[in-house]
């Protein structure tokens, strides 16, 4: 992946990511996910579990299949006011940590539509691209990095800014660079140029 961003970086506008992180510390107070389950991603537990309004199509591109899926309508906003639908449909492989619709309505009043104004995408670029991890990386995967590093493990974005994982109970989790949990609802969900895990809060890298 090309990183065409990162010059923009030291002239960002900060104000939007400062909302972010501000109004992304609930999600640490929800109860923890439910116990251990048959499957291998478990939804945390005061939440109904993902459920894709289709089945997103193996021959498809990451961008192709999350437009084509409703509760996610409010990434591909995103996405396409960025300026990264080129990216997200090309031949990547990438690995996209997608929020649904229900994760953007967590943000605080405003902010969504604040980082999706023209003169904050160098904001929603850095955001978007914290989501992202390039190359494809499974559940299976995820959990045996976790394993192997004691219970925690990093990935590194392509936005250039690590992402924390670990384990509540059957749980992925990920910490942003703000400390705050989000949880993989749904994984595996595999694209024609990589793969798609659902989860339930965004992401916000570490504030300057």
């Amino acid at each position: 992946m090309t990183h065409p961003a990162k010059r923009m970086l030291a002239a960002l506008p900060m104000a939007a990511l400062v909302m972010l992180g501000a109004c992304g510390r609930g999600r640490d107070e929800r109860e923890a996910p439910a116990a251990p389950s048959a499957t291998a991603v478990t939804a945390p537990a005061q939440e109904a579990p993902f459920v894709a309004d289709r089945p997103m199509a193996p021959t498809r591109t990451i961008l192709d299949n999350a437009a084509a899926t409703p509760s996610l309508s409010s990434l591909v906003a995103a996405i396409r006011a960025a300026s990264l639908s080129t990216t997200l449909a090309g031949p990547g492989p990438f690995t996209l940590f997608a929020p649904t619709n229900a994760a953007f309505g967590r943000l605080a009043p405003g902010v969504e539509a604040q980082l999706l104004q023209p003169a904050n995408q160098a904001s929603l670029v850095r955001v978007l691209r914290y989501h992202l991890v390039p190359g494809v990386v499974t559940v299976t995967e995820l959990q045996r990095r976790i394993a192997a590093g004691g219970g925690t493990a990093t990935l590194m974005t392509a936005q250039g800014e690590p992402l924390t994982l670990s384990m509540t109970q059957s749980v992925i989790t990920l910490t942003d660079g703000g400390g705050n949990k989000s949880y993989i609802e749904a994984g595996d969900m595999r694209q024609a140029n990589g793969m798609i895990h659902i989860v339930n809060g965004v992401l916000v890298p570490k504030l300057d």
